[in-house]
């Protein structure tokens, strides 16, 4: 079984997710945001991972990588190829499918609950945020997770989406609080070396509820 990871250059480690996905025998190939004109096709494609991004779907100097991965998208759906998305990912398909992404009020950086109804035990809890956009939930897919910022997670045939980050270890949360992350984090008044200490602990704690989420997508949605 092959999944294909979409991800930034310098940022494409499906972490968690990817690692749960090799234990129930995934390969990986990698599309870079960077360079759409370099995909790799569909062809013998079984999932597809879209991670997070620092960029913003809304940005004018990304409007052709965006509109590509628009496009990955729409196919993707056309040929009934699984999607799991994370953050900027579940951001790029709610604007592929008709929602909205605008700069949240509340940026969440940092270890935030999030509730649901539908799906408590799998979805509810903290877990690792690292957004200033938020989206609305397109009206062909279903709103499954929530905070006070906004919709976390939403559902739809083969299709799903999450604004936290299931996938982040310790080494990806380190990685990005230091050079620039460090100051970003300083402006949210987040000391970057206590988010990494704390860290440790919660993705420990969350590491299993990861597997959890991926073969319950796996099973439930992917089929």
């Amino acid at each position: 079984m092959r999944a294909l990871i979409v991800g930034n250059r310098e940022d494409a480690d499906p972490g968690l997710v990817g690692s749960r996905l090799s234990d129930v025998g995934f390969t990986f190939q990698r599309n870079e945001r960077e360079y759409p004109r370099e995909w790799k096709t569909l062809a013998g494609v079984d999932l597809i991972v879209l991670l997070g991004s620092e960029w913003s779907v809304y940005w004018e100097n990304n409007e052709k990588e965006v509109a590509a991965e628009v496009d990955l998208v729409h196919n993707a759906m056309k040929r009934g190829v699984p999607i799991f998305a994370i953050c900027y990912g579940a951001q790029l398909i709610s604007h592929a499918l008709g929602g909205s992404v605008t700069r949240s009020q509340t940026p969440e950086v940092g270890w935030h609950d999030v509730s649901s109804t539908a799906y408590p035990d799998l979805l509810g809890g903290s877990w690792l945020q690292w957004h200033y956009d938020v989206f609305t939930v397109p009206h062909s897919l279903k709103a499954v997770a929530i905070n006070d910022v906004g919709p976390q997670a939403m559902l739809g045939k083969r299709l799903f989406g999450t604004q936290f980050h299931p996938e982040a270890t310790l080494d990806i949360i380190t990685r990005w609080s230091t050079g620039m992350g460090t100051t970003e984090l300083a402006k949210l008044g987040i000391d970057a070396k206590h988010l990494c200490e704390m860290s440790g602990e919660q993705v420990a704690h969350r590491a299993s509820a990861t597997a959890q989420l991926v073969d319950w997508f796996l099973a439930e949605v992917a089929a």
